[in-house]
């Protein structure tokens, strides 16, 4: 963290490597700590997941990470292809490096993954009612879907959360058309 009076000093976003996967997993578990100052202890207790289900993403080439100026992880986001567009599987920011950007820098890199791969959009799902959740991508320019509007994949990945008992809380699904 930066000493008081001095700047932040962005690093850069990367493509995730194998010796990035277990910082990676450290991530998730103290962003996903967050959601216990909402009630939302579920998600807070929710298994980061492990190097070994992350190594696809990175082995595809489909995971982004946020490093600081010394090369350490600060953030990450995995990308799945659902229906023609890019699926924004997972984005995550130790909460220490919050507020400086680095989800923003991440969904944009996104972004431009998936155009460099024609596809048509990017998608996520989120909860609508936390801050850093739907309220922030909308701030980044990615709307909220009506249910008419999801696409077969999108309504797959939603039935899976819900029957893992996410919709505890209000989900939707976001889109940003990227053509």
């Amino acid at each position: 963290m930066p000493q008081a009076g001095c700047p932040a000093r962005r690093g850069s976003i990367r493509a995730v490597r194998p010796d990035d996967l277990a910082v990676l997993v450290e991530i998730e578990r103290a962003a996903g700590a967050m959601f216990r100052s909402l009630g939302m202890d579920l998600v807070a207790d929710d298994d980061p997941g492990s190097v070994e289900e992350l190594a696809p993403y990175a082995d595809g080439g489909r995971a982004l990470v946020s490093v600081d100026a010394d090369d350490r992880p600060v953030g990450y986001l995995l990308l799945e292809v659902v229906d023609g567009a890019a699926h924004v599987e997972q984005v995550s920011v130790h909460p220490d490096h919050g507020r400086q950007g680095v989800g923003r820098d991440l969904i944009e890199r996104a972004a431009s993954w998936a155009r460099a791969r024609g596809h048509h959009a990017l998608t996520l799902t989120t909860y609508v009612e936390v801050p850093w959740n739907g309220p922030y991508y909308e701030r980044l320019g990615v709307p909220y879907l009506a249910s008419q509007e999801e696409t077969p994949g999108l309504r797959t990945i939603r039935d899976h959360e819900r029957a893992s008992g996410l919709d505890a809380w209000p989900r939707a699904c976001m889109s940003r058309r990227l053509h």
